[in-house]
């Protein structure tokens, strides 16, 4: 009966919890919706997409789940989630900052600049606009969770041409950092989760940008070079996720979690 017990409270890790989280309709994002729902969260989702948003609402349970269309580097969009998830569900418990574009494939010099400027808005502005509406939320909550979906890009400089990217991937640590410092004083707990290279659409675009024709010669140099010689999955970087936001992490703040088959190791 004991262990009966056990594996059902293993199940229910986010039993009744809130959970905001954007970019939601595909990749890494999708597959949190999945897991999150599995173990009793209730969830807000968001996205560009609204057919992929839908889509997602459907696999977690229409019971368990609603969606807004919202673009993360716009204020008004941010304030509109974080109020619809309290007008929907009374509040929040764990907002996660999953939205993320990669840009394009070009050295600095030659660089566009509007596509910097969107690569920082969405994974910058974008984090850093999350965590202003988000942090008064979860006040009201007396603590909760937040955690920040950063890559590899933001401790390495892997690869060629991906400056706005990496860049941006290492401003999110910066603002995890300072808002775990922030926050600790509210029970509020603000992590990363640094994914390598794992096999979602962002990563088969990568892969073109940096072989143009041929992505498959991409995908074989960097499998090359990592200690695994295998790409992660969106379910396995969802389940270290999961953790991250439950309560027993309740010790976990202002950490950087790899999840990148030993690629920062080397």
């Amino acid at each position: 009966m004991a262990g009966f017990r056990e594996r059902h409270k293993k199940m229910t890790r986010l039993a009744n919890k809130v959970v905001v989280l954007t970019g939601a309709g595909s990749g890494i994002g999708l597959a949190a919706v999945k897991l999150f729902a599995q173990h009793g969260a209730k969830l807000l989702l968001a996205g560009r997409n609204e057919a992929a948003l839908a889509s997602a609402v459907k696999l977690a349970g229409e019971d368990k789940a609603a969606y807004i269309v919202a673009d993360v580097s716009k204020p008004e969009d941010n304030e509109r989630l974080i109020r619809t998830a309290e007008q929907k569900f009374g509040g929040i418990d764990t907002f996660v900052a999953n939205a993320g574009v990669e840009g394009t494939a070009a050295s600095i010099v030659d660089y566009p600049l509007d596509v910097f400027d969107q690569v920082m808005a969405v994974n910058v502005r974008g984090v850093f606009l999350g965590l202003k509406y988000a942090i008064p939320a979860l006040k009201k909550r007396k603590g909760g969770s937040i955690l920040i979906t950063s890559s590899i890009g933001g401790i390495k400089a892997r690869g060629q041409g991906n400056s706005a990217y990496v860049t941006s991937k290492h401003a999110e640590i910066g603002l995890m950092r300072t808002a775990s410092v922030e926050c600790a004083p509210f029970n509020i707990r603000v992590n990363c989760v640094l994914p390598g290279p794992t096999d979602t659409r962002m990563m088969h675009s990568i892969e073109e940008g940096r072989s143009p024709g041929a992505p498959e010669k991409a995908r074989e140099t960097i499998l090359s070079g990592l200690p695994l010689k295998r790409y992660g999955t969106a379910d396995e970087i969802a389940n270290l996720m999961l953790f991250l936001v439950s309560d027993e992490a309740s010790i976990c703040t202002g950490g950087v979690y790899m999840a990148d088959g030993g690629l920062s190791a080397i």
